[in-house]
């Protein structure tokens, strides 16, 4: 029979103990990592959140113990109590209570366990889903208990700073209206409004403005966002945001407390201390040199646009792009780099994913190009490319002639990959060298959708542009620069924001521009634009992705990580059996199918 507490308090934790502490008598709890019977005394080894202890049973010392020891399997839930002891010559350097052990006087059995379905150590070697349909089996492995308790200490760290700076923690809806935020909503069926529906949050975007109309200032929220799209590593349908927003203020002020929180996290979580203030680069300059709006900035590889020297080309690539009003780009990758036919192949392949057409390559030999398109680059325009790229003997070139979208895309992913390849780059953090921070500005407010001949909003419809731009909305609003923002590690989002709009004449203004007519911006955000018409002040904010802040200072492979009871990219939740059928008649409560159907007929 298990047993309860009774009086059994612990006085240390599992992993604390050293050899400072022998001839202590201590009460530890947790569970069963390992035990062995070497023919003498029995050795367990006993596992809590905080790490591990060996025990030590003496079958000359305590022979009733020593027996009831021998029951002992993985997994099960004991306490004990004992002496600290040195191990001497047999300490155990792998673990940092490797050189005592507890020689045990007195052992209570708080629970057993059944045989587990995969065994509790770091390197087990059983298949994900498994694992997540026992996914409270999975959270006793140390490196999933490291990344949870990271998680808190994050949000311990950001509490504590956003509270310093005047920030309220304040609560948002969860069952709200669906709006136009990007993605699919899920959706809530209402009982007391018959074929209505509430809907699950994407982000508290409108609300967090409401509080700044509310006059509450400075609002912060550790919030759950919910999104319907399709799921990869990085992404999962329900997700949290650090979300902030700020009256009477600018751009610079938020950085600073930005900065101020992500200085504070690398040095609490990884002891890496960074300096402020952190890069700027615009969107601009981010897409002519890197290719991509979130640039890895740890290495110097850079896209050069080669458009104005292969203008007089007859070579048909180069001039067709150009006559279409695109562009041709270049990478020079060192020599030290060596690219062989199969990795220009598989990079070419890559670089078709983004729409190239085909992914150029020639190498600089002595005095001239060789190999790949060097047949195609007439004397004078090699003369040229050479003057521009200063290329050294043995560097690879390579060229993409597209559209500015496509030539960026093709050559910027094609740049991660070199980088991968040469190993320029590390997921694991470990200094400053390892931490490029930069903020990216100046978004366009608007992207041109050929398909659909219809502007979109860059970021979403209420980022507010510039003031200088504001004329351009109705002038020539695909020259309009946003007052947006986004915080990037090592070539990931972590969070963006911008200023919003306060002025209720140039939100009408963008609605108008993204095709959003009176009627429909009544009915989708009438409660946000008459906020707007009873004195909303400045104001702006953030949202940073808690998960994927978490996955990137603890170093885990993939979101699953680091949130405790995850789904998979199929939207499932194996443990709790998510998404399920429910009863035909909590269906009809809901007017979700009539009262003589059954759950597989609608109305």
């Amino acid at each position: 029979m298990a047993e309860f507490m009774n009086g059994f308090q612990r006085t240390r934790r599992c992993g604390e103990l050293r050899e400072t502490h022998q001839g202590e008598t201590v009460r530890l709890a947790g569970w069963v990592q390992d035990y062995r019977n070497l023919g003498g005394c029995l050795f367990v080894v006993l596992r809590d959140r905080d790490g591990m202890t060996q025990l030590k049973f003496d079958p000359d010392l305590r022979p009733e113990l020593f027996a009831a020891a021998q029951r002992l399997r993985s997994e099960w839930v004991i306490g004990v109590e004992g002496v600290v002891v040195s191990r001497g010559a047999n300490a155990n350097a792998a673990l940092p209570t490797g050189a005592i052990e507890v020689d045990v006087s007195s052992m209570r059995v708080f629970n057993r366990a059944e045989t587990v379905p995969f065994p509790i150590r770091d390197d087990v070697d059983a298949h994900e889903n498994l694992r997540l349909s026992y996914r409270y089996l999975d959270l006793r492995r140390p490196n999933l208990q490291k990344n949870i308790i990271v998680r808190s200490q994050i949000t311990t760290t950001v509490r504590q700073v956003l509270a310093a700076h005047g920030f309220l923690d304040l609560e948002t809806p969860m069952l709200t209206k669906s709006t136009p935020e990007g993605a699919r909503d899920y959706l809530v069926p209402s009982r007391v409004h018959p074929g209505q529906f509430y809907a699950l949050p994407q982000s508290p975007q409108l609300f967090k403005q409401l509080y700044m109309v509310a006059g509450l200032d400075r609002y912060y929220q550790v919030v759950r966002c919910f999104r319907d799209e399709d799921l990869r590593a990085d992404r999962q349908p329900e997700f949290t945001q650090i979300d902030m927003e700020m009256s009477f203020v600018e751009r610079e002020e938020l950085f600073a407390v930005c900065e101020e929180l992500m200085v504070k996290l690398f040095a609490q979580v990884r002891g890496i201390a960074l300096t402020r203030p952190f890069a700027r680069i615009s969107w601009r300059e981010a897409m002519e040199r890197y290719g991509v709006d979130a640039p890895d900035m740890r290495y110097e590889l850079h896209l050069q646009d080669l458009s104005a020297e292969v203008a007089s080309s007859s070579f048909k690539l180069f001039a067709d792009a150009l006559a279409a009003g695109g562009q041709v780009k270049a990478l020079v990758v060192p020599a030290a780099v060596a690219l062989s036919r199969k990795d220009l192949s598989e990079l070419e392949t890559l670089a078709k994913t983004y729409g190239a057409k085909t992914l150029l390559w020639t190498r600089q030999g002595e005095g001239a190009f060789e190999g790949g398109v060097a047949k195609n680059v007439e004397a004078e325009l090699g003369a040229r490319l050479r003057e521009r790229l200063q290329p050294s003997l043995g560097d690879t070139l390579l060229f993409v002639a597209d559209t500015f979208a496509v030539t960026c895309a093709a050559l910027g992913n094609v740049r991660k990959r070199i980088a991968e390849k040469a190993g320029w780059v590390r997921r694991d953090l470990r200094g400053p060298e390892d931490v490029a921070l930069v903020w990216v500005t100046d978004f366009p407010m608007f992207e041109w959708s050929a398909e659909d001949d219809r502007w979109y909003a860059m970021h979403h419809p209420f980022t507010a542009p510039r003031t200088e731009d504001v004329p351009l909305l109705e002038s020539a609003p695909g020259q309009a620069l946003a007052q947006a923002y986004d915080l990037v590690l090592n070539g990931i989002e972590l969070g963006g924001g911008s200023i919003r709009i306060h002025d209720l004449d140039v939100q009408r203004q963008v609605f108008a521009l993204l095709g959003i007519g009176e009627e429909e911006a009544r009915l989708k955000f009438g409660f946000l634009l008459d906020a707007l018409g009873y004195g909303a002040p400045p104001h702006g904010g953030i949202a940073f992705g808690l998960d994927r802040l978490v996955m990137l200072l603890s170093g885990a492979e993939s979101l699953r990580e680091v949130i405790a009871f995850p789904k998979t990219n199929k939207a499932t939740d194996l443990m709790a059996e998510a998404p399920g059928f429910v009863a035909p008649a909590q269906l009809e409560e809901l007017f979700l199918v009539s009262t003589a159907g059954n759950a597989g007929e609608t109305d």
